[in-house]
């Protein structure tokens, strides 16, 4: 029985996100949605996809979050939906750890956006902030301008920075 609360749409802007991750509330991104959260940290980010936890003592050193998609997040009422949560966020960060795995930088950089582009849309991925994807990978956010001119799907339009 799925018994995760969603928290109230008001409090979704990544500002009190950014500050309830960084209190230590621990939180879901919902899994019935299309979303998730992009962690900036001190020296990498993280992608945060449904059903996986934020926030708890994991996210305290986060510097800012950059929502993906329509962001809705939940409280986990059991000690169960927190297990799996934690289970779900580590599996997402082995996904991306699959990509860092790869030597060429600008192949690394290709797979992260390909594969936003494939859960998201196109024009979702362009709004995202090439610094972002360059911090999940572990590349120059130079490295992911280029990778975005060489994918003929994701095209040239300008994207915010962190």
């Amino acid at each position: 029985m799925d018994t995760l609360q969603p928290l109230s749409e008001h409090c979704l802007d990544a500002a009190a996100i950014l500050a309830l991750v960084q209190q230590g509330h621990l939180l879901v991104v919902n899994s019935h949605r299309r979303n998730g959260l992009i962690l900036i940290k001190p020296y990498h980010a993280e992608f945060a996809g449904p059903g996986a936890t934020v926030g708890g003592i994991c996210d305290r050193d986060c510097q800012q979050v950059i929502p993906v998609g329509d962001v809705s997040l939940v409280v986990p009422q059991s000690c169960e939906e927190r297990q799996k949560a934690f289970l779900i966020r580590r599996q997402w960060i082995r996904l991306t750890q699959q990509f860092t795995d790869i030597e060429s930088p600008l192949q690394r950089a290709q797979m992260i956006l390909n594969q936003f582009e494939n859960y998201f849309d196109a024009e979702t991925v362009l709004q995202l902030p090439d610094e972002a994807f360059a911090l999940m990978v572990g590349v120059l956010p130079q490295t992911v301008r280029k990778a975005r001119r060489f994918s003929g799907k994701l095209g040239l339009v300008p994207r915010c920075t962190v």
